[in-house]
């Protein structure tokens, strides 16, 4: 398939195809096109976003069934090859042989970079070492004034993920405030946010004709741009004083009091109500895992807020309303509030 055909046929699938490399589409073309098809002739969509916990279960069942067949030690030896320089001839061989890439997809309908890196994080034991020492922390800075941000040699030395030790750089790389929001902070929060987003837009309107003539004024921002997928690290580095997660928390906050006038939605009578209407559209739903929940169409139960508005007000609810939550299902933390929280709430309206 010719470069602008696989565009044309994966743009069905991926919407976005076209703000994608040319070298990924080609990769693409060979890894998926036909998987999608198949997909769409079983009436089954191409999913994005967090994996649910059934995908989870589908890429263990993959990657145990490949090291049975292959006779490879570990799943680490597998997705992290690099890592054993002396069995890396081996291995790769038995991927090939065996259609490693194939294998790996198999049920699960997403691209196939996705499903790798979902797969690298589940099986990476580097992944799960708890809290970052004094010491390792002092590592870290040292790693990163030699190395920049070569994030693949530190977490090498450091026997951490990738992500692990570039998120924790970002917290620890300049003195965090942890107190109130000053004004300038505010400030300097929406101009990051604001720049991110026009300059992804105006990539957007690169790849449209239509869009060409466009000036600054013109361009009208989608209201999921606001607070969907945007890059927190490098707003992060814009504001200075806050990490990551703290900028993310409040552009949400800021997002919702402009969405709801400043209204108060969760307190009083409104809050009683909005706690009920979500756990009445959750019970609705039927759905097994929180992944499979369309947060968007939730938004309106409580009111006109962001997704993340109204995911950060269920896991407060069944934190406090769910005992031994931990250690339910998606399904029967939804039963438990319905069933038990629901008629006491009801009661206090």
């Amino acid at each position: 398939v010719d470069l602008d055909t696989a565009k044309q046929e994966l743009e069905e699938f991926i919407p976005h195809v076209r703000s994608i490399s040319d070298s990924s589409i080609r990769k693409m073309a060979g890894r998926d096109l036909a998987r999608f098809k198949q997909f769409k002739k079983q009436g089954i969509a191409v999913k994005f976003g967090r994996f649910s916990q059934k995908e989870n279960n589908q890429i263990r069942k993959n990657v145990e069934e490949f090291l049975l067949i292959t006779g490879i030690d570990s799943a680490e030896k597998l997705l992290f090859t690099s890592r054993y320089p002396e069995d890396k001839e081996t291995i790769s061989r038995l991927k090939a042989e065996h259609l490693f890439c194939e294998k790996l997809s198999e049920g699960i309908p997403r691209p196939w970079r996705l499903i790798y890196y979902r797969a690298r994080k589940m099986f990476d034991p580097n992944n799960y070492k708890g809290r970052y020492t004094k010491e390792e922390k002092e590592k870290l800075k040292k790693y990163h004034a030699l190395h920049g941000n070569d994030w693949k040699k530190i977490s090498e030395m450091m026997s951490r993920s990738n992500l692990s030790v570039a998120m924790k750089y970002s917290e620890i790389k300049s003195a965090i405030n942890y107190g109130p929001w000053s004004k300038e902070e505010t400030q300097k929060l929406r101009r990051a946010v604001e720049e991110v987003i026009r300059k992804r837009m105006e990539t957007e309107d690169a790849n449209s004709l239509s869009s060409s003539k466009k000036s600054h004024r013109e361009i009208l921002i989608d209201f999921e741009k606001l607070y969907q997928k945007l890059p927190w690290t490098e707003i992060e580095a814009k504001v200075g004083t806050r990490y990551w997660r703290q900028c993310k928390q409040k552009w949400t906050t800021i997002l919702t009091n402009k969405m709801t006038k400043g209204q108060q939605l969760y307190r009083g009578t409104k809050g009683l109500q909005a706690k009920i209407n979500l756990i009445k559209r959750l019970y609705e739903m039927k759905v097994e895992d929180a992944n499979e929940v369309n947060w968007e169409e939730l938004s309106n139960t409580i009111g006109d807020v962001p997704k993340a508005y109204v995911q950060a007000k269920f896991y407060k609810l069944k934190v406090s309303c769910v005992p031994f939550w931990q250690k339910k299902t998606f399904s029967e933390i939804i039963d438990y509030l319905f069933e038990e929280k629901l008629p006491e709430l009801q009661e206090k309206l």
